[in-house]
């Protein structure tokens, strides 16, 4: 864990009408507490997308023809930097508000907390964890669940 004082940079942008939607503070604390005691300066942009624009970053990224609920963009810094000049950017996160609405739907759980797990997810992504083997996704949903009880919100996985 990282000790000491936390610089997070979360702007929050929303490429479709915002209502309904959560607020661009609830995405920062989200993020905060994914990246707390993890990093000690992060910069994180956070778009909330329409189904259009999820499905086609979707498809330039990943090769899949479909929105997804969230897609991570870790920060490619340069390789060469002087050792004195400090990056604090960490990457980007697409959530697409339809795809998380009908799984929010589907799975019987409140939208906000669906949105609070994608945040928490998709900022774990960013840091590098994965979940394509059966040991890192026990230990990423472990985490996530750690971090969304911090929050006061249930376990995500509790009904999947």
């Amino acid at each position: 864990m990282t000790q000491g004082p936390v610089h997070l940079d979360v702007a929050v942008g929303y490429a479709l009408p915002r209502l309904g939607l959560p607020a661009a503070v609830s995405f920062r604390r989200w993020a905060a507490a994914a990246l707390a005691g993890r990093i000690r300066e992060a910069d994180v942009a956070i778009r909330i997308v329409d189904a259009r624009e999820g499905r086609a970053l979707n498809r330039h990224y990943r090769g899949k023809d479909y929105a997804t609920n969230v897609l991570s963009f870790p920060a490619e810094i340069p390789v060469g930097l002087p050792k004195h000049v400090r990056l604090p950017l960490l990457g980007d996160l697409v959530l697409c508000a339809p795809v998380v609405a009908r799984e929010a739907k589907d799975q019987r759980k409140p939208l906000r907390n669906h949105y609070a797990h994608l945040t928490v997810h998709g900022c774990l992504h960013l840091l590098g964890m994965d979940h394509e083997e059966p040991r890192e996704a026990e230990a990423m949903e472990q985490l996530e669940r750690e971090i969304l009880a911090g929050l006061g919100l249930p376990d995500p996985y509790r009904d999947a």
